[in-house]
């Protein structure tokens, strides 16, 4: 057997549209980043601008579709696609507020409960070892494994960085020092020992 990389005759590349549930605040937000970040690292040129940069990306990430598939589309290379896929999660990456900074802040603002609670980002299945990692007994599921703290109202303030998806929020907990956080100044102040109390409570339970 041969391996060509030429097409069939009677093939052709064919291109559809995607709809992205996405606002324009949002667009407008990541492609702003970037247009910083390129200013910052004084990059003169792109092969696309970062508008349309940004759509690819969110297109990659929103509908999981794949590298070679939108550089095809976008007559670019799939290294580039991974690139620019790779720089805007570090520049959102670095948009997120640290635990002590979210807890401080809520605090000052008057705040006086937090809701901890992980939570599982499904994906598709990896090969190897990777694969029994990253599967939730607990959701008969393959995905990721996030902890989320949010207010009263249920607004997001902070969320942790992904773990493997049979990681048990308890041991996320301990990773990222919840309890230190909680108990640290002013926080602990603010709160004498309703959240961490009610942390270690549950955290007890089977």
């Amino acid at each position: 057997m041969t391996n060509t990389k030429e097409r069939g005759r009677d093939t052709c590349p064919l291109v559809y549209q995607c709809r992205l549930p996405l606002s324009t605040r949002t667009v407008n937000h990541l492609a702003d980043l970037l247009r910083r970040r390129l200013k910052a690292i004084r990059s003169r040129w792109r092969i696309l601008p970062p508008g349309k940069i940004t759509v690819i990306v969110l297109a990659v990430l929103r509908h999981d579709q794949r590298l070679a598939d939108m550089a095809g589309g976008n007559n670019v290379s799939d290294s580039t696609v991974r690139r620019w896929r790779d720089e805007l999660i570090g520049l959102l990456a670095a948009q997120a507020p640290r635990l002590d900074h979210a807890l401080k802040k809520v605090a000052k603002q008057g705040g006086e409960v937090v809701l901890i609670d992980g939570t599982l980002i499904r994906t598709q299945r990896r090969t190897a070892k990777a694969d029994r990692q990253n599967y939730s007994g607990k959701h008969h599921s393959h995905g990721l494994h996030c902890l989320a703290l949010t207010d009263e109202n249920g607004r997001l303030i902070w969320i942790s960085a992904a773990r493997p998806g049979r990681t048990h929020d308890n041991t996320a907990a301990r990773h990222d020092h919840i309890l230190a956080h909680l108990r640290a100044p002013p926080v602990s102040a603010r709160w004498p020992t309703s959240a961490s109390a009610a942390w270690t409570t549950t955290s007890s339970t089977p």
